[in-house]
């Protein structure tokens, strides 16, 4: 039996990515998610490139985040990611913020993805490349 990977991604939040009330934009949460995900799949030993040449894409197909305290400019986050669910056709990424100086939880979120072709068409991954597949559901 396999047991549940998370990943942990540093980031620090920069001037940029602040608003008016000198709090991360909440849009930023998702450049975060996207950051941290992009990280996790790498551990896997295959990126987002070399899963494109090969054929498969891994579209958005839903997103939500809960912000339960701001972080602002400096702040260092760890960006803590997991697999909640994984089928053929689809895979669901957790996502728990943490300010690292208080170990605060300040977000948290998820997004849904789908395995498709070139044409967009909706893939079994399981079927088409069997190797990626075995590779993530080692990790939940």
């Amino acid at each position: 039996m396999s047991s549940l990977y998370i990943n942990e991604t540093k980031v620090v939040v920069r001037y940029a990515e602040t608003d008016k009330m000198g709090i991360v934009h909440h849009s930023n949460y998702y450049i975060y998610f996207e950051e941290a995900r992009t990280q996790f799949i790498k551990k896997t030993g295959i990126s987002y490139s070399q899963m494109e040449k090969d054929g498969i894409m891994f579209p958005l197909v839903e997103s939500n985040c809960r912000y339960l305290h701001g972080a602002k400019y400096e702040d260092k986050l760890i960006i803590k990611t997991w697999i909640k669910e994984l089928t053929p056709v689809k895979a669901e990424f957790n996502y728990s913020v943490i300010r690292e100086n208080d170990q605060k939880e300040i977000a948290k979120g998820s997004t849904l993805h789908t395995f498709v072709n070139n044409n967009f068409k909706i893939i079994n991954l399981k079927k088409k490349h069997t190797e990626l597949f075995e590779k993530l559901q080692s990790l939940i």
